[in-house]
């Protein structure tokens, strides 16, 4: 499979050949969901907090004795039915929220979104860029010539989720000059994620053939069968 390749001004420049293992999955809603959902569980940190009873101060005597005042018996002032007492399952700092993703679930999801992505029209690859000096002003004008294309028009318009850079290799010119652009990410062919993909409306490829090479290599490596090396894989999906 084939797509437009365009250069730094969004003039065609030829095709560019894309690997149907990356960019012609099947659309799992299921597995996408639940990888996206792990992903920001295990960013989230747990601050809710509130103080069982044996953090609360004061409680250190009975408050009345037990019989023959005729009120409830009652052992200390700290109990989660008093006011200004502990609280009895409140939220707690301790709790992890942390989800196991495998390798080939986050995998499969990614490649599930990327497809979805390049059906939808929402992914663009460009060369690789003849000069490039890490200015603000030249990233915008690299998206001001993105959304002169019909496809991607909301580039010039849509302040927030805009789009996901992704480059072969980090490139620090590249991420210098878009890191002053909030609507913009910038992550390398090894660390993008589903969440990158799916939380941005667009995805743009930088050096297009050199990041989607190292994307396919990725892929192979991490559905490889088991008892096969990872090198053994990269070195044939480069064959091929």
């Amino acid at each position: 499979m084939e797509a437009m390749l365009y250069n730094w001004t969004a003039e065609p420049k030829g095709t560019i050949t894309l690997p149907p293992e990356v960019f012609a999955d099947k659309w799992r809603p299921t597995l996408v969901h639940q990888v996206i959902v792990g992903m920001f569980a295990n960013t989230r940190a747990p601050v809710a907090h509130t103080k069982d009873r044996s953090e609360v101060r004061g409680g250190g005597r009975k408050p009345w004795r037990q019989k023959g005042t005729g009120r409830a018996r009652h052992g200390s002032i700290r109990s989660p039915i008093w006011r200004g007492g502990g609280k009895a399952h409140g939220p707690r700092n301790s709790r992890v929220f942390s989800i196991v993703l495998p390798r080939k679930m986050r995998t499969r999801a990614l490649t599930s979104a990327l497809s979805r992505k390049l059906i939808d029209g929402e992914v663009v690859f460009l060369t690789a860029p003849e000069s490039f000096s890490a200015k603000t002003k030249e990233a915008k004008a690299l998206l001001a010539a993105l959304a002169s294309l019909e496809a991607f028009a909301l580039l010039a318009k849509k302040p927030r989720n805009a789009a996901v850079i992704v480059t072969p290799r980090d490139d620090e010119a590249v991420r210098r000059g878009f890191a002053n652009i909030p609507c913009v990410k910038v992550v390398t062919a090894r660390e993008l994620s589903a969440r990158d993909v799916l939380t941005k409306q667009f995805v743009v490829f930088i050096d297009a053939r050199q990041a989607v090479e190292a994307l396919a290599q990725r892929v192979a490596a991490a559905l490889a069968p088991r008892g096969r090396s990872s090198s053994a894989v990269v070195a044939s999906a480069s064959a091929s």
